[in-house]
């Protein structure tokens, strides 16, 4: 929703947590067009993505989005139960590099 809404409310930025990029076991079904509104619409994107993410791995990730977009690999799945704080640490670091 946020990739979606994004320009919509003019936001700064998005960051996505976990980003649904296709129905498990189903990539033929992409949904990256969602995730480039933002990048399309001069905005940054970042994804923290978990490696075991059945909705998408980081690489497929990253290969689907705009070059613009920061893709973060973090441990874990889709819920990011592994390590929540790396998921904070990512965040952290992304957000503070934004002007």
């Amino acid at each position: 929703v946020a990739c979606r809404t994004a320009a919509a409310v003019v936001a700064d930025a998005v960051l996505a947590l976990s980003f649904p990029l296709h129905p498990p076991g189903k990539p033929e079904k992409s949904r990256a067009d969602e995730a480039r509104l933002v990048t399309d619409a001069g905005r940054p994107l970042a994804v923290i993505q978990g490696e075991k993410d059945p909705f998408g791995s980081p690489d497929e990730v990253e290969k689907a989005l705009d070059p613009a977009a920061h893709v973060f690999a973090a441990r874990g799945t889709h819920s990011f139960t592994k390590d929540p704080f790396e998921v904070l640490d990512e965040a952290r670091a992304w957000l503070d590099q934004l002007p």
